[in-house]
């Protein structure tokens, strides 16, 4: 009897260990990466003050023959995106086979990459930005948070295609019974 009192009483305060355990876990999962980030503002904004006033001008390779055929693939001009917002690419008049890209008030300098999807990727050469070009339209992301920073963005030639394949009968999907 007595030691089935003990095995309960262990089990008891075992359950109730791993339950708080939980439920800290729980917690700090939740606040932690708020906590972290509330306090790296002050420091990492002096960072990008000191980063942008050191910036060194560009160095880059030369473009080889499948740069530039992604480079010809690249839409230029001006896309409409999503919220009213707009992003501009345009040929790079110092670097062949390299476009700008401009955000807002950001701007960057891209290496056209052909993937084997079809896709157009412009790769930021420092490494901050991408901009993916799929058939039917644009989004430029942050490659450092790893989210995006405008979604949606139709140029011209790609609403034109989205019109197209609207106007094409569905295909049968193989769900479809038959």
């Amino acid at each position: 009897m007595k030691s089935s009192a003990i095995i309960r009483r262990h089990q008891r305060i075992r359950t109730w260990a791993l339950s708080a355990g939980m439920v800290l876990g729980m917690v700090a999962a939740t606040f932690g990466p708020q906590l972290a980030h509330a306090a790296a503002p002050a420091k990492a904004s002096k960072a990008v003050i000191k980063g942008a006033a050191a910036e060194k001008p560009l160095v880059l390779a030369a473009a080889d023959d499948v740069q530039m055929q992604a480079a010809d693939r690249v839409l230029l001009g001006r896309y409409e995106c999503e919220f009213g917002r707009r992003i501009t690419v345009d040929r790079n008049d110092t670097h062949p086979g390299y476009v700008n890209l401009a955000l807002d008030r950001q701007a960057w300098v891209m290496k056209p990459v052909q993937s084997v999807t079809g896709a157009i990727r412009l790769e930021d050469v420092r490494g901050q930005a991408l901009l993916v070009q799929i058939l039917t339209k644009s989004m430029v992301l942050d490659t450092k948070s790893g989210k995006r920073l405008v979604d949606a963005c139709v140029h011209e030639v790609q609403r034109k295609a989205e019109a197209d394949l609207a106007s094409q009968p569905p295909r049968p999907s193989i769900f479809d019974p038959r």
